[in-house]
């Protein structure tokens, strides 16, 4: 049954729990959420049985938890902020964060800001080279598009460095509708992908010891293990691995595995 977290400025977030035991909030990237993405829901259910409280949530903006543009990072790191204070019971009660995609500059953008992380293990992060500045145009292309209402140019805008085959299979698919739906959401993705070159990344995430797990895919494009060479590099207590998945996507059963394997290492 859904359950509700009342964020920072008021905004009730929906989310589901699955089992007991250490706390791990799972964080979507680009378009999901839990009515659109069946595999990250699987996926819960399957990392809950290897012991763990396991929280899928609606970010801001999409499914069970409506919100109105502009959709801000910082507004993200309270949705977050508001989901662990219902996961522990103390201060300095941590949790861990696992991010898909843009999830995972979400994530490190959290830690960064202090949301007490016990771990942090993410599956291909986007990030461009740092030091560059290909985010910050990005994003204000992006958020251009949404403050103009055009939904179509903002998924055009947020998919314009994917395989042009990405963009048309979703055009032609049944979901093309939903996606317009929470294209406005895509906000706080882009902003926290900018963020990951505003800086040094010593600078921006060098302070976060909590032990750190870049996965990638056997099959992916050359910025996702660029990106998870650079966040190792950056880090203290990070380390990469590589499992079998394709094409930016994984299978629920391998995904938990890794995740609960790095969890309890």
């Amino acid at each position: 049954m859904t359950e509700f977290a009342t964020s920072a400025d008021g905004t009730r977030i929906a989310y589901d729990v699955e089992g007991s035991g250490p706390p791990v909030i799972l964080i979507g990237g680009a378009m999901q959420f839990r009515a659109f993405d069946p595999t990250t829901s699987e996926m819960a259910q399957h990392l809950a049985a290897h012991g763990f409280t396991v929280v899928n949530y609606d970010r801001r903006g999409r499914g069970e938890s409506p919100a109105d543009a502009p959709i801000t990072l910082a507004q993200t790191i309270d949705d977050l902020r508001a989901l662990t204070d219902e996961l522990t019971e103390g201060a300095d009660d941590a949790v861990a964060l696992f991010g898909n995609s843009s999830g995972a500059s979400i994530a490190l953008a959290a830690a960064a800001a202090g949301l007490p992380v016990s771990r942090l293990v993410f599956f291909e992060a986007p990030l461009d080279p740092e030091g560059g500045e290909e985010g910050a145009a990005f994003l204000e292309e992006l958020r251009e598009r949404i403050a103009a209402g055009d939904r179509v140019g903002t998924l055009e805008v947020y998919m314009a460095d994917m395989p042009p085959e990405w963009l048309e299979g979703a055009k032609q698919s049944p979901g093309w509708s939903t996606m317009l739906e929470i294209a406005p959401s895509l906000e706080p993705d882009a902003e926290s992908l900018a963020w990951t070159q505003s800086a040094p990344r010593a600078g921006l995430w060098g302070g976060i010891t909590a032990p750190t797990l870049a996965l990638v895919g056997e099959q992916t494009l050359p910025i996702m293990t660029s990106a998870a060479a650079s966040v190792v590099a950056s880090m203290p207590n990070a380390r990469s691995r590589t499992i079998p998945a394709a094409d930016h996507q994984w299978e629920p059963r391998t995904m938990a595995l890794a995740i609960a394997e790095f969890l309890v290492d």
